[in-house]
């Protein structure tokens, strides 16, 4: 393996000029000319100390004109400058640029030139670049060396290859936290959160110890899975053992414990944190919106202002859907004339949404359509005709709704969600001729609904059910125990809400099909799996239907249990009888 060997820089006040220069453009062009003036102007050493302080200045046009300058670049100029473009995501494209005019140079490369090539390759998403880089490190023997092959997987894992990036990481002999890292990672940020946690396990096992790298990973797959006691585990794990709670690892922290619907727990996360920069302010301001917050969002996000940071875009969507979320109309209105007059910035589409979606819920319909047409007059962002039409749903504006569906439907032709609403309303509408030729369309173009499952952690184990499911291995104990259920709800008062299913069902199919919802059988599960005062919690991959939340209500009083359910859109804490959410979601 080739090792870098640094030169020798000569004993001369130019090289002392330079280290005073530091990364100051305009002194390192003064240097430079004593360089040349004092005879020095052919030392690599120094053009090479001045090439890294010219890239650290920012000035990738001087390091070129240096480097042009230069008879014959050897391997360790060419690493330098590798190594120092890698280092700037700005930079990165000229990276692979002097590794270009290596390879054609025929200078041979060394372990760290391609560590900083690869990894200028994962910043660009560059993979087919990294490829033939991959080619160049077995040519030239370096395919067993651990810091080339930690680099490769944290290529492939950022680039989603997760094949290539998993082949890498098995061939490595001694893993180290680096590599280690970058296939959870890998996992992690291309949607495997199971698999991320099953290799930190794996981890674990083998002895290594993770660090903050590794939590920020590992918590970001705990609150997609709602993984709340690994969360807990490690958060345990960062206090014992000393950990740093910077900014990254405490937002992370935030997130998790907000994503499990914990907001307490990540309100202490946030309290106990040395700094916070607005990352950590307005992941706080979402979760208390999300988790029904309303007011609390929007007096936290006063509360960052009086601390002197400046609200970004996503602030804005956060505090703003705090407030659709909560009916806090007035104050979401003044919030979002503040983003023009106040903070000069251009309301995005998200912010839009935000808008119409609280105007919609608020029932608000005709000032949140005028909105749309006034504010947004040609070709409004499908998101936007989405929020309007789950208004109109809502409050059973069925002419008004299909209206705003027929312009989702010529902007998103192949989006099926737009066909079930749709559908629905004309439904409601007890127009089933429409009804019938929406749903005609949908098969004539081979669209179909989205299969909803939901999810629960018992034993720090995570168990997946869809509508009907019969695949685990209790099913039968988990649909007697469900059954039991909702007799003792129907006892209660509950009444199944027959329009949250397919409307040309018989009577007795409509509540069968009910009855065996994703996200029931997943409560079901959690309450016969675990001990009594245990919150259950769960995750679904869609909006709840209304016959659900209506259930959970009369499961949460009968079984004297806090159920958490995170859909799509928000939580929903149900405890004794009634919902976070006021009915009002």
């Amino acid at each position: 393996m080739e090792t870098k060997q640094p030169h020798k820089l000569p004993h001369s006040p130019a090289y002392n000029f330079l280290l005073q220069a530091g990364p100051r453009l305009y002194l390192l062009h003064q240097v430079h000319a004593h360089i040349i003036v004092s005879g020095y102007g052919r030392s690599r050493s120094l053009l090479t100390k001045l090439l890294n302080l010219a890239c650290a200045a920012g000035s990738i046009s001087y390091t070129r004109q240096i480097f042009l300058a230069v008879p014959n670049p050897d391997s360790f100029l060419f690493t330098s400058l590798i190594k120092s473009t890698s280092k700037s995501h700005n930079f990165s494209i000229y990276s692979l640029y002097f590794y270009s005019r290596m390879v054609l140079s025929n200078v041979s490369p060394s372990n760290y030139t391609f560590t900083s090539v690869i990894k200028s390759c994962a910043d660009l998403s560059a993979l087919k670049h990294g490829r033939v880089v991959h080619g160049h490190v077995l040519v030239h023997g370096f395919g067993l060396d651990v810091y080339v092959q930690a680099a490769l997987v944290a290529l492939y894992g950022k680039c989603g290859d997760l094949i290539n990036a998993r082949k890498v990481f098995d061939k490595i002999r001694e893993r180290s936290i680096v590599a280690w890292n970058s296939m959870i990672s890998g996992y992690e940020q291309n949607g495997f959160a199971k698999e991320a946690i099953g290799l930190f396990d794996r981890m674990k096992e083998t002895g290594v110890e993770p660090d903050s790298a590794t939590f920020v990973s590992v918590l970001s797959a705990c609150a997609h899975l709602g993984a709340f006691s690994l969360g807990c585990w490690v958060h345990e794990y960062i206090v014992g053992n000393g950990l740093d709670l910077n900014v990254v690892l405490g937002t992370s922290l935030i997130n998790m414990y907000i994503r499990c619907g914990n907001v307490s727990k990540a309100r202490e996360v946030f309290d106990s944190m040395k700094e916070r920069n607005v990352v950590a302010w307005t992941a706080m301001i979402s979760g208390y919106g999300t988790n029904g917050y309303g007011s609390q969002a929007v007096e936290l996000f006063h509360e960052m202002r009086r601390n002197g940071l400046f609200p970004n875009s996503i602030t804005f969507v956060a505090v703003l859907s705090a407030c659709a979320h909560a009916g806090l109309v007035n104050e979401g209105r003044r919030l979002f004339a503040s983003i023009r007059e106040e903070y000069h910035l251009v309301p995005g589409v998200e912010h839009n949404v935000c808008l119409v979606d609280m105007l919609g819920r608020a029932g608000l319909l005709d000032e949140a359509y005028n909105f749309i047409k006034e504010e947004i007059p040609e070709n409004p962002a499908p998101a936007i005709l989405t929020a309007m039409l789950g208004a109109c749903k809502m409050h059973k504006n069925f002419d008004l709704g299909a209206q705003v569906a027929e312009h989702l439907l010529a902007a998103e032709p192949e989006n099926p969600a737009h066909y079930v609403i749709l559908s629905n309303i004309y439904a409601l509408a007890g127009r089933m001729d429409q009804v019938e030729i929406v749903r005609n369309n949908m098969i004539r173009k081979c669209l179909k609904k989205q299969v909803g499952y939901s999810t629960v952690e018992v034993d720090q184990k995570t168990y997946l059910f869809s509508m009907g499911d019969k695949s685990h291995s209790e099913t039968n104990a988990i649909y007697h125990y469900l059954d039991e259920l909702m007799w003792k709800c129907s006892e209660a008062g509950y009444v199944p809400v027959s329009d949250s299913v397919m409307h040309e069902l018989e009577e007795e199919e409509r509540e069968y099909a009910l009855r065996y919802h994703s996200e029931k059988l997943a409560i079901a599960f959690g309450l016969l799996k675990t001990s009594h005062g245990t919150p259950i919690r769960i995750v679904k991959n869609l909006r709840m239907c209304e016959d659900c939340h209506s259930a959970i209500k009369f499961i949460s009083a009968i079984s004297s249990r806090e159920i958490i359910v995170r859909d799509k859109l928000r939580f929903h804490h149900f405890k004794v009888g009634s919902c976070s959410c006021l009915d009002y979601w």
